[in-house]
Order: structure tokens, then C-alpha cells, then sequence
């Protein structure tokens, strides 16, 4: 009986991570991964953002999904190179995945890549996909004890985006909260408030995004 453990399948997943890495800076492409919970917005906000970065930064996209292609459809609707992949059941992304599918993307064209990660708050954060940058989304529905619950995820991001401000008034939710957690789980996040369906908030992320893509670059 061969036994595999968890430790080499995350060593063989930090190698295609850094294989990503370096093919990404080679390419001069800044790459984000943007994770949340199911229902949380992520592709709602990705589709405003993408509305916003349009002409700064040439974008393309990688859509994680269980099964479906939902996601990507609607992102290619916007004119925006976009492959999905399919887990079939695996509730991650890994760096293995997104080096099968960059294979399909002219990086040369693009200036940004987003990686739009399986909905989940667990298995996304132990797995590294190469990416500069970690944008967590949480929206004002799922309540603000998300820090608590899954502090992991919080503790490697760069960013907050609490989304859904348009249902604030609805919800028992707490920006402070979330702010504190923060304070606490990653002190140097940026924390944005938006609303994707009323475009409230995005311009300010895009601009924070497209500064961070800037000065990596430079």
C-alpha cells in the first residue's frame, strides 16, 4: 500500500505555484485570486471591475467551478479572455490547474489576471496558484463572524471587499467588526465597501488594483 501525504501534495502544488509565479513576471502579467463564499458576489463584483479596468489594464480571466460554465459565459460576454475549469467535485483551485489553463491564454496580450476561485472559505486558503495578490469578498449576507469562523483565508489577503452594500440596511452586519477582525488577521489589508449592482465602491478598488498591477510592474 502506497501512502501519500498531505505535506507532498502541497510541496508538488508550491512548485507549480512558483512555476506560475515566474511565468507570470516573465510575461509582465499581474495575477489576483479572488476568493470567497458561494453567493458572496464574486463574479458580479469581477464583471464590474473588469467594466472599470477596461482600457489601463488588457485583462483575462480563469473561472473556477465545481461543474458549469455560468461564470465564464458571463464574463466572456464582456469581451474579456476567460477559460473555465471544472474541479469535478474538488472544492480548490490548485497551482497544477491554473498552469494547465494559462496554457490557453495569450499571456503576451494581457497586463492582469483574475483568478476567480471555487466558492469556498477552507480549501482556498492552504493553496497558492502563483498569484501577487489575494482579494477575500464578503458580503454583507453572510454576516461579519466570517473572520472568526475562518480566520486562515482573512490572514493571507491583501484585501477585503464586503459586498452587497446595497443590503446593509436588510442585515445584522457589522463593518466595524470586520475592520477589527482584520486589525487582528492581516493589518495591512485594504478593506473596500461596494455594491457591484449599483457600481458603488468599484472605481476605488479598480484604481487600488490597478496600482498595485503598476507598481509590481515597475
Amino acid at each position: 500500500m502506497k501512502i501519500v501525504t498531505a505535506r507532498k501534495i502541497l510541496e508538488a502544488n508550491e512548485l507549480a505555484a512558483q512555476r506560475n509565479r515566474n511565468r507570470f513576471h516573465a510575461a509582465g502579467v499581474f495575477c489576483i485570486n479572488l476568493l470567497g463564499s458561494p453567493g458572496s458576489g464574486k463574479t458580479t463584483l469581477l464583471e464590474a471591475l473588469l467594466r472599470h479596468l477596461d482600457g489601463p489594464l488588457a485583462p483575462g480571466v480563469i473561472e473556477g467551478d465545481i461543474a458549469g460554465s455560468v461564470d465564464a459565459e458571463r464574463i466572456e460576454a464582456l469581451g474579456v479572455p476567460v477559460v473555465q475549469i471544472n474541479t469535478q467535485g474538488a472544492c480548490h483551485l490548485d497551482a497544477g490547474m491554473v498552469e494547465a489553463a494559462v496554457a490557453d491564454l495569450h499571456l503576451q496580450r494581457l497586463d492582469l489576471l483574475l483568478i476567480e476561485n471555487v466558492g469556498n472559505l477552507v480549501c482556498t486558503a492552504g493553496f497558492d496558484l502563483g498569484e501577487q495578490l489575494r482579494i477575500i469578498v464578503l458580503s454583507t449576507s453572510e454576516g461579519h463572524d466570517k473572520l472568526i469562523k475562518y480566520p486562515a483565508i482573512f490572514r493571507g489577503s491583501q484585501a477585503v471587499v464586503v459586498s452587497k452594500m446595497d443590503l446593509l440596511p436588510h442585515t445584522d452586519f457589522d463593518p466595524r467588526r470586520v475592520a477589527e477582525g482584520l486589525r487582528v488577521l492581516s493589518p495591512e489589508a485594504a478593506v473596500f465597501h461596494v455594491s457591484a449592482v449599483r457600481e458603488e465602491g468599484v472605481a476605488e478598488l479598480a484604481r487600488w488594483v490597478a496600482a498595485r498591477a503598476s507598481a509590481r510592474s515597475d
